[in-house]
């Protein structure tokens, strides 16, 4: 999906216009992946806006800079605040939120020394992120999730990205709308941009963080959910093949938000691919909280002032 740009960008401290918002060629990052970045959701509420979870999110930016010994020179606060500010003076919602922070313009060679930290944040319109609108159609990856010990995936790094690229680029060619990659053990890992749910039995498997995997902020509130909501939850190691004989497989992330899978490697879920009851029930709760429909009985959403033109449908 194209970006559509909005008028300010808040980069280590102030607003700046978008299109000021500019690196030189030479920058670190350019050269050598050196940043650490989030995702976040701002939805409409019936009388206003919201961001999903966004100290968690930006929490998860800070641990991030702290494995890539990035010290970033804000505070959770700060940060958080940044965010909201941004979002209020773009005025625009619901919205894609980006906050990254790289390694500058300074010195050439992988050591980032001397390279300044800078700290962007950005917001756009963005909707749905997998296709599909009868659910997604992924295959396995041949690509494999990184290994332990080689790039952290707790991480949210942009270098990890070209794997996730890779895994997404493949499908894209093979006629697939997602890819799912291995980890170097040959079990379930996750999507490129995405954390994995199956079904079966009734119980919900999800694979856990030291299956390569990032520590997804919606994998968390779908866990959240599942276990308020009565139901089974099991993080183990999985194998390939429960893909191909689970009731249900859908997808969680902030992109991606509670998106359920019609079919692996051209094998419908289930019996024919639909949505199941349980992934219905878990999207549904999702959704009806962040849209304000039900009570944010989990403090999740941040208010912010941004008019919305459109109010929330049911």
């Amino acid at each position: 999906m194209p970006i559509q740009s909005t008028p300010n960008i808040w980069f280590n401290g102030s607003l700046i216009p978008w299109e000021k918002a500019q690196i030189h060629i030479m920058s670190h990052v350019v050269h050598y992946g050196s940043s650490v970045f989030e995702g976040i959701r701002c939805y409409t509420q019936p009388n206003g806006a919201g961001i999903f979870r966004l100290g968690e999110h930006m929490q998860r930016l800070l641990d991030s800079a702290k494995i890539y010994r990035m010290p970033l020179p804000y505070t959770l606060e700060q940060l958080n605040s940044a965010v909201v500010d941004l979002v209020e003076a773009n005025g625009v919602a619901p919205c894609y939120i980006r906050p990254i922070a790289i390694r500058g313009y300074g010195e050439i060679g992988v050591t980032p020394k001397g390279c300044p930290i800078d700290i962007y944040v950005a917001n756009f319109p963005w909707g749905k992120y997998v296709a599909g609108d009868n659910g997604a159609d992924v295959c396995v990856s041949s690509w494999n999730r990184l290994a332990p010990n080689t790039m952290p995936s707790l991480a949210k790094a942009g270098a990890n990205y070209m794997n996730s690229q890779l895994i997404r680029m493949e499908a894209d060619v093979n006629g697939y709308v997602e890819g799912i990659a291995l980890d170097v053990n040959g079990y379930l890992s996750e999507g490129s941009g995405e954390n994995l749910f199956i079904v079966r039995n009734g119980t919900i498997y999800t694979t856990p963080l030291a299956n390569s995997v990032l520590s997804g902020i919606t994998r968390d509130s779908v866990l959240t959910l599942a276990r308020h909501m009565g139901m089974t939850v099991v993080e183990q190691a999985l194998p390939r093949e429960m893909l191909y004989i689970a009731d249900e497989v859908f997808f969680t992330g902030t992109a991606a938000e509670v998106t359920h899978i019609r079919s692996v490697d051209k094998i419908l879920v289930g019996k024919d691919g639909t949505i199941g009851p349980i992934t219905k029930q878990l999207a549904d709760e999702f959704f009806a909280i962040v849209n304000g429909l039900k009570p944010d009985r989990f403090n999740w959403l941040t208010p912010v002032k941004v008019r919305v033109e459109q109010p929330v449908g049911a």
